[in-house]
């Protein structure tokens, strides 16, 4: 469809005693890593009030060099992108500076197509294909009003998922959406104000997280000078973003004041309780399912074994830019352990099952390494729908849940068994209001709602 479909992550940092912020970032985003493997980019307001930009495409170590890391400046914005079907060219690694506004973005517009052609009709040109771009134009628009009429611009104007840290009038801004479906968690100490989309980028600074969050539709804006602002501007029901205890996140980090790796033990739990088998081991799909697959073999008392080995070189299958590559990576990626899978009941436990082309190729892998059956357990409920708020999943097509039966996918996969957990055991594992458009169209937003309605009828799947 052409649209752009993004799970990023980003970091923006105030120093209250005016420290260089640049090494920082530096640090966050090598934390952030997992939400964006294909560019990286840091943006900071230097002491002559100009805004410095070090951007670069692939990994956060090849990009940025020692000098990069000597900007002076005690305010900056962060950002890693991760891979998208398509190509990602310069002009759109982020942060995004426009009108001396830098902005770093995770989300996804959903209105962005009806967004971009009412702002080029103004007269602003655009320079990108990512949403964090309109976001700067929408926030210049209302610049002199102040930062709360500001925002409440961007709020009234855009539908879909957004966290976004910003430089605005040399002063570090952040706000979140709504319906709060992406995270945004903050921390500090006597030197520094951090707000990243994960407590990870906080820990790794050295700086305490205390259950610092950004509310639904809440901004906070911070100065030089240690004066802060925080206040909510358009908040709806919280719809958290379930993806990000399934699989996205670090199981170190707390989001939304939910341990992540706690959360997957519930996940895995549950799963025992709903979907419970006879066998003889319990392997983990690497690397997001191993808390899910341990509580799991301990709620059944079954051993668990690493018996898939992962190439820690090779990146995640998941966001390959399509399925051949999928496919090809499976192999490059994992390799089993005959000594544990041989004449063995195996159990398989994985956090979720998208295009099923991956989860295939690794049931192929397990019964050629002797395996005598394999089980799935799948602790995400099956991905019916597609995403409008940030998740690499925009057509019903494309999802092997949309059409098809638990027992039709099961024997696509080629398992002896597939187990999903409910929709009921996600949630209460999770604990958490939540967006479960991709498992039941019960989208927050109205744009993904008819966005949905669209796509879903000439691909007939109604």
């Amino acid at each position: 469809m052409g649209d752009k479909k993004e799970e990023c992550g980003i970091v923006g940092i105030i120093s209250k005693r005016g420290k260089d912020v640049a090494p920082l970032l530096y640090n966050a985003l090598v934390a952030l890593q997992h939400r964006g493997q294909d560019a990286a980019g840091f943006a900071v307001l230097c002491p002559d009030g100009k805004i410095e930009e070090r951007k670069g495409l692939g990994l956060v170590r090849e990009i940025f060099k020692e000098g990069d890391l000597e900007i002076k400046g005690a305010i900056g914005v962060g950002h890693t992108r991760y891979p998208t079907t398509g190509r990602c060219d310069m002009c759109d690694v982020q942060p995004s500076v426009y009108g001396g506004i830098a902005v770093a973005h995770n989300g996804h517009l959903a209105n962005y197509p009806q967004l971009k052609k009412r702002l080029s009709a103004m007269g602003r040109n655009y320079m990108s294909t990512v949403d964090s771009e309109p976001i700067a134009m929408l926030l210049d628009e209302k610049r002199n009003e102040g930062a709360e009429s500001a925002v409440l611009h961007v709020m009234n104007t855009l539908d879909g998922a957004y966290s976004d840290a910003a430089i605005f009038e040399s002063r570090l801004l952040v706000f979140r959406d709504p319906h709060a479906i992406r995270p945004l968690v903050w921390g500090e100490d006597d030197d520094f104000v951090v707000f990243a989309s994960e407590t990870v980028a906080l820990d790794i600074n050295n700086i305490p997280y205390r259950g610092g969050l950004v509310g639904p539709g809440e901004m906070v804006l911070l100065d030089a000078a240690g004066n802060r602002k925080q206040k909510t501007i358009l908040a709806r029901e919280p719809r958290h973003c379930m993806f990000e205890y399934v699989y996205f996140s670090r199981p170190d980090s707390v989001i939304n004041g939910k341990s992540v790796y706690e959360t997957r033990k519930r996940l895995g739990q549950a799963l025992a309780k709903e979907h419970p088998v006879k066998a003889d081991v319990v392997v983990p799909v690497p690397d997001t399912s191993r808390q899910a697959a341990q509580s799991f073999a301990d709620a059944l008392a079954i051993p668990v074994e690493e018996g898939l080995i992962k190439n820690r070189y090779i990146g995640r299958t998941f966001i390959m830019p399509n399925q051949g590559a999928r496919s090809e990576a499976v192999r490059l990626k994992l390799n089993p352990v005959r000594s544990v899978l041989e004449g063995k009941r195996v159990v398989l436990v994985d956090d979720s099952i998208v295009r099923g082309t991956t989860l295939r190729e690794i049931v192929k892998l397990v019964r050629a390494a002797g395996a005598e059956e394999v089980h799935l357990r799948i602790t995400c409920p099956p991905i019916r729908a597609p995403c409008f708020y940030g998740v690499d999943m925009s057509t019903f097509k494309e999802l092997i849940a949309n059409k098809r039966t638990v027992e039709k996918i099961r024997e696509f996969l080629g398992a002896d068994s597939l187990g999903y957990l409910s929709i009921e055991g996600l949630k209460a594992a999770i604990g958490l209001p939540l967006c479960t458009g991709c498992l039941n169209e019960d989208y927050p937003t109205e744009m993904a709602k008819k966005l949905a309605k669209e796509r879903k009828e000439p691909e007939g799947c109604g």
